[in-house]
């Protein structure tokens, strides 16, 4: 199947019509986008875009074969025409199924949302799932890697799809549901759609595709279906450096947004009274996907090591119904599962150690503190490098400026500087976030 990208903006646009901010301000030249519509083999149309015979003409196609026009959503964006020959636009209902004359077969998928996803089988088997703007699929679990009610529209049992096209910025959990639901894998071929304001265009818009698996790309774009792609490569380690407030947690969430049956890695822990850090972490839940598990531990090692080839989890599931927060010791829950790690954050994994092992006293720091917080860094360190599970790590980055006055302070931060380095060099691609901007440093 051949799908020529008539558009692959938000309904609305982009630049959206009177926008005064810097996305829309940017947003020019391939980064411009009409509201998304699909021409699939020249035969079959889904949703409109404006002038979309103009657009099919700039893309080198016609709509003159067109025998059947699709909606995915309720509009409401700019007027738009139904070009004279045109059939009348219309939906199929959730769980039906139509079948063209020239082989395509198309099954209407229940969303989440207002509007209806659509699966399209070619001939040759080829298969591709469109879903409209802001939506996921229902009934495919919420992205923990448990599907509910046996997959959305019958589509489960058919394997990946060739090709997947959806709202990826606006919705990267439905991303997930599909690669829970093993409608989506390494080889699927991922497109962004329905491209709105939110991310600004141009470098920083790929740059947040390409860390999910995915990718933009221009108005008239002609896509074959099946065809293989360079789909982008994962980073299996990735750290995460910034200061106080600038954004390096949510970048790091950002990173596992789109993939299933995370764990994230609170090294935090509770602080009885202190409502500040209570409300600090009350934001953070909030913020995180409720698919995702919770631990609180210090202790690392055992999760890294979770995924090595032979190892056994040592600690019961939890059971149906519990809060996804687990206090966790060596070992608790699922260590042996190959689950993306998400662990925030290593400042507060050292202030930790440093506790255990007295750092903060310079005579019990030079008896044998100092020797034994190289023991605990070196082994976090070879666990990392030994890790088969995705880990996203978030650390603070200190000492750039303000020289601390007291023997402890420096010590910790010479000693967080030296863990930062150790953890960076066994990570494919490091990150150090400034004012909400990530800039790369590795990777």
């Amino acid at each position: 199947m051949d799908v020529t990208l008539l558009g692959t903006g938000a309904p609305q646009g982009l630049p959206r019509p009177g926008c005064p901010c810097a996305a829309c301000a940017t947003a020019v030249g391939d980064e411009a986008r009409a509201a998304t519509a699909l021409l699939v083999d020249g035969v079959l149309l889904i949703d409109l875009t404006p002038g979309p015979a103009f657009a099919a003409a700039r893309a080198g196609r016609s709509l003159a074969g067109v025998r059947q026009v699709l909606l995915s959503h309720p509009h409401d964006g700019p007027a738009m025409e139904v070009p004279a020959g045109l059939p009348q636009p219309g939906r199929v209902a959730d769980g039906r199924e139509l079948a063209l004359l020239d082989g395509h077969r198309v099954r209407a998928l229940a969303v989440d949302g207002p509007g209806t996803g659509y699966e399209i089988s070619g001939a040759d088997g080829e298969r591709l799932l469109y879903l409209p703007p802001g939506a996921a699929p229902a009934g495919l679990g919420n992205g923990t890697g448990r599907t509910a009610g046996g997959g959305a529209g019958g589509q489960g049992g058919a394997g990946p799809y060739d090709l997947v096209l959806l709202d990826v910025l606006a919705r990267p959990d439905a991303l997930a549901r599909l690669r829970a639901g093993g409608l989506v894998d390494a080889a699927t071929d991922v497109v962004a759609v329905h491209v709105d304001h939110d991310v600004p265009p141009g470098p920083e818009l790929h740059r947040r595709l390409a860390a999910v698996g995915a990718r933009a790309v221009a108005d008239g774009s002609s896509l074959v279906v099946g065809e293989y792609h360079a789909v982008p490569d994962l980073p299996r380690r990735t750290l995460v450096l910034g200061g106080a407030r600038s954004g390096k947690s949510l970048e790091a969430e950002r990173r596992l947004a789109a993939f299933p049956d995370v764990v994230y890695v609170a090294t935090g822990g509770t602080r009885d009274g202190d409502e500040d850090w209570a409300q600090r972490v009350s934001l953070h839940r909030e913020r995180r996907p409720s698919s995702w598990r919770t631990v609180e531990t210090c202790d690392l090692v055992p999760l890294l090591e979770g995924a090595r080839p032979g190892r056994e989890a040592a600690g019961p599931e939890k059971e149906p119904g519990t809060p996804d927060t687990e206090a966790a010791g060596p070992g608790t829950g699922r260590a042996a599962d190959a689950s993306p790690l998400l662990i925030d954050c290593l400042a507060l994994w050292l202030t930790h150690v440093m506790d255990e092992v007295g750092a903060w006293d310079d005579a019990t720091w030079e008896a044998g503190g100092r020797r034994a917080l190289r023991e605990r860094t070196d082994a976090l360190v070879a666990a990392v490098r030994a890790t088969r599970r995705p880990v996203v790590a978030v650390s603070n980055e200190v000492g750039s400026g303000v020289v601390p006055t007291t023997p402890a302070g420096r010590r910790f931060r010479d000693e967080l500087g030296r863990l930062n380095a150790a953890f960076a060099a066994e990570c494919e691609q490091v990150l150090l976030v400034v004012a909400g901007q990530a800039l790369a440093l590795r990777g």
